[in-house]
C-alpha cells in the first residue's frame, strides 16, 4: 500500500519562495525544485511540494488540492477562506501600510476621507476604513500599486512594505500601519488522521529549527568563588552544565541564552568575573 503523503503549497516565486524552501531544508527535508516545475517530492519525507501563486494558495488549501501551505498572514485575511493558521514561521515579516505622496500633511486616518486608495488588499483595507469611520474610494489593482499616485490613478495606496525603499523611489511616504504580517503555515480544516500525524511530525521539526534560531549556546570559564553568582545569571533550558577545568579553582559553564536577552546577560557575566566566553549558533534545539 502506498504511503500517505502530505501536500504543501509554497510560493512559486517571490518574497516567500526562498524562505519556504530553506525552511524545509533546515528541517532535514530534501526538496529539489527544478526550473518551472509546479510539483516535486521530498526524497526523505512523505511530502509533495506544489509551487503556486501566493494569492491562490488559500483557495487550494481550502479545496484540499494542498493539505497545508506557507503564506503571509495578509494573504490569509484577505482571502477569507476556511483554513487554519497552525504556526508562525518567523521569516519574511512585513506590514501592510497606507502611503501618501511625500509632503502631504497627514495627521490621522481622517485625511483619507473622500480620497482614492489603490490596493491589492481591498478586504483588509475596507475593514480598516470602516473601523476608522473613513469614507474613501477603493481602487483594486494587482501589481505595481506604488505607481498609482504618480499616474493620477489614486491619492494614496495600501500595500505591503518591507524596507520602505520602493515607496521612497516612487515619491511616497508611509503614514499608517494597517496590519503586521508574519509568514505562517496554514492547513485544510478536514485533514485525515494520517495527514495530521505527518503535519505534527513536520511541526516538530519546524519548532526545533525556530527554537535554535532564537537561542545561542554559550561556554565560559568561571572562577569557583563566583560560580553561584554566574550560574544565577544563566536561565538555560533547565540548569547550566558545570565542569571542572584543569586549572584549580576554575570551572567551565555551558548554557543556552535567548537572543533577546543575550547582550545584557553577557555584560553581566563579564562583570561577575566570567572569562573566555564563547558563543556558538545552534542548528536544532529539541526540548
Amino acid at each position: 500500500m502506498e504511503q500517505e503523503k502530505l501536500r504543501i503549497a509554497i510560493q512559486k516565486s517571490g518574497r516567500l519562495h526562498d524562505g519556504s524552501v530553506n525552511l524545509l531544508k533546515e528541517c532535514g527535508i530534501d526538496v529539489v525544485n527544478g526550473v518551472n516545475k509546479l510539483k516535486t517530492e521530498a526524497s526523505n519525507f512523505p511530502l509533495e511540494v506544489y509551487f503556486f501563486r501566493d494569492d491562490d494558495i488559500p483557495q487550494y488549501v481550502e479545496d484540499a488540492v494542498a493539505d497545508i501551505g506557507i503564506i503571509g498572514e495578509n494573504v490569509v485575511f484577505e482571502s477569507n477562506k476556511k483554513i487554519s493558521i497552525v504556526e508562525a514561521l518567523g521569516f519574511a515579516t512585513c506590514r501592510l501600510s497606507i502611503a501618501v505622496r511625500k509632503g502631504e500633511d497627514y495627521k490621522d486616518a481622517s485625511f483619507l476621507n473622500g480620497k482614492r486608495i489603490a490596493t491589492s488588499y481591498p478586504v483588509i483595507l475596507k475593514k480598516f476604513l470602516s473601523e476608522n469611520k473613513v469614507n474613501a474610494e477603493i481602487h483594486e489593482i494587482s501589481g505595481s500599486v506604488e505607481i498609482a499616485p504618480g499616474i493620477g490613478l489614486a491619492d494614496a495606496i495600501c500595500d505591503i512594505v518591507s524596507s520602505g525603499s520602493t515607496l521612497f523611489m516612487n515619491g511616497l511616504q508611509e503614514v499608517e500601519k494597517v496590519m503586521q504580517s508574519r509568514t505562517v503555515l496554514v492547513k485544510n480544516n478536514q485533514l485525515s488522521e494520517g495527514k495530521q500525524k505527518l503535519l505534527d511530525k513536520l511541526l516538530f521539526r519546524i519548532q526545533s529549527v525556530k527554537k535554535a534560531k532564537n537561542n545561542k549556546y554559550i561556554l565560559l570559564n568561571a572562577p569557583n568563588n563566583k560560580l553561584n553568582e554566574i550560574i544565577g545569571l544563566l536561565p538555560g533550558m533547565k540548569s547550566p552544565t558545570v565542569l571542572p577545568l584543569a586549572e584549580e579553582g576554575w570551572s567551565s559553564v555551558h548554557s543556552v541564552l535567548n537572543e533577546n536577552d543575550f547582550w545584557d546577560i553577557i555584560e553581566q557575566l563579564k562583570a561577575a568575573g566570567a572569562q573566555g566566553i564563547l558563543v556558538v549558533p545552534i542548528e536544532k534545539m529539541i526540548i
